[in-house]
């Protein structure tokens, strides 16, 4: 008989997956700041990573990222979290889509596949985009 590990949000793919999608984001703008990563180590923090480990979270994260052709591997585990952690992740893609007071093309594309991918209606993912964008005026 197999027993499948017990996977919580926690464990270290998990942070490593939906750090990469965070980076993917910020860099989608081909525009990656140290102030899209403060938001990345902090979102990091939120979802129960150790502060220790943020620095080898984020290079893990940085080579998957450079090393993949599509953000389907990044969505698969944060698809299945909790709507409250799902809304964290997504509160945080759109602080880094907003670090630098713009979204481009690209930018609300993304967020508008993401929304899909991970079951996001469209009403709740505007609400977020809203929020954040205020945040930031």
């Amino acid at each position: 008989m197999f027993f499948k590990k017990n996977s919580t949000k926690t464990d270290k793919n998990f942070l490593v997956k939906t750090c990469a999608l965070l980076i993917y984001a910020a860099k989608i703008d081909e525009n990656y700041t140290e102030k899209e990563e403060e938001i990345i180590k902090k979102t990091l923090l939120e979802l129960g990573a150790k502060k220790e480990t943020i620095t080898q979270i984020i290079i893990d994260a940085k080579s998957i990222e450079e090393n993949s052709n599509q953000i389907l591997d990044f969505t698969k585990e944060v698809k299945n979290l909790p709507e409250n952690d799902k809304i964290k992740i997504i509160e945080a893609l759109w602080s880094i889509i907003y670090s630098n007071n713009e979204a481009d093309i690209y930018e609300t594309n993304l967020m508008r596949r993401l929304a899909g991918l991970l079951y996001i209606d469209s009403s709740t993912m505007g609400d977020i985009k809203d929020k954040i964008k205020k945040q930031k005026l």
